[in-house]
Order: structure tokens, then C-alpha cells, then sequence
């Protein structure tokens, strides 16, 4: 896992492009979705106090919200990677939101979702190199911080 400044990104999962969603997916076994939020996300955002997430069976789609992160200063939305059926919920992250600022990528994820339109989603992904790339223009452009 490649750190780009002081964040850290997985070559292996997928990333929400849309405006400042920097959320992940990651593909699993039988076709479910994990979604959660970059490391980027949540050191923007500072220590989480609390989440909400959309509940189990609830429809969700690409590029709209399933939920919102707050801290002591800031409420944002968290933004879908994909369409599809929330299937589960990370209850860990309800009760100690903190998990997500201490790993985004493991123990802090936030739902799994039954994809409905799991090929054409991934088109509007990005991964690997074009990742680093995005990930470095926000942190040049939202972050105001230089990055090689």
C-alpha cells in the first residue's frame, strides 16, 4: 500500500471519483461489495464522533448518498461507489466511530452492498495508477499540501 504524502492508498480496491466522495469498493467473494472510506476522507474530515449509514435492504445508487460522517465541527455525506442493495452494516463503526480514522481500510468499513449493476459501476472507478494520480490532484487541490 503506497503512501502519497501523508496518506495512504490500496492498489487494489476501487475508488469513488465523484466530487469529494473518496469512497472505496472493494469486490468479494460472490459478488457482494465492501464499501468504506479513504484514508484521504477521514484525515480530511479530523476524529469521526459519529456515523450514519443507511440500514440493511435499503436500495442505494452511484454517486448518491448512503450515509453521513460527523465530527465535532462537520457533518458530510458519504457518497455510493455503486448501485445496488445494502446488505450490511458495520455495526463496529456505529459504536466507535474511531475505527474509521484508525483503519479505513480493514476493521473501519461501513456497508456491504449487493451490487446491481456491478460491470458498468466499475467503468465509472478508478484503480491502481489512475488512483495515485486522482489522489494527488486532491491533495494538491483540496488539501492545499504538495505531493511529489
Amino acid at each position: 500500500m503506497p503512501r502519497i504524502g501523508k496518506y495512504w492508498l490500496s492498489l487494489e480496491l476501487y475508488y469513488a471519483p465523484f466530487d469529494t466522495a473518496h469512497t472505496w469498493a472493494k469486490v468479494e467473494p460472490g459478488g457482494i461489495v465492501r464499501v468504506g472510506v479513504d484514508d484521504f476522507a477521514q484525515k480530511q474530515a479530523g476524529e469521526l464522533r459519529f456515523i450514519r449509514l443507511f440500514p440493511p435492504g435499503r436500495e442505494v445508487k452511484q454517486k448518491e448518498r448512503f450515509g453521513t460522517l460527523e465530527t465535532a465541527k462537520w457533518v458530510g455525506p458519504l457518497i455510493s461507489p455503486l448501485s445496488g442493495k445494502i446488505s450490511q452494516v458495520n455495526d463496529e463503526v456505529l459504536k466507535r466511530p474511531k475505527l474509521v480514522n484508525e483503519d479505513p481500510y480493514g476493521r473501519g468499513w461501513m456497508v456491504i452492498i449487493a451490487p446491481t449493476n456491478l460491470e458498468e459501476d466499475l467503468t465509472r472507478l478508478i484503480k491502481g495508477d489512475q488512483a495515485v494520480e486522482w489522489l494527488k490532484k486532491d491533495i494538491r487541490e483540496v488539501a492545499k499540501e504538495v505531493v511529489p
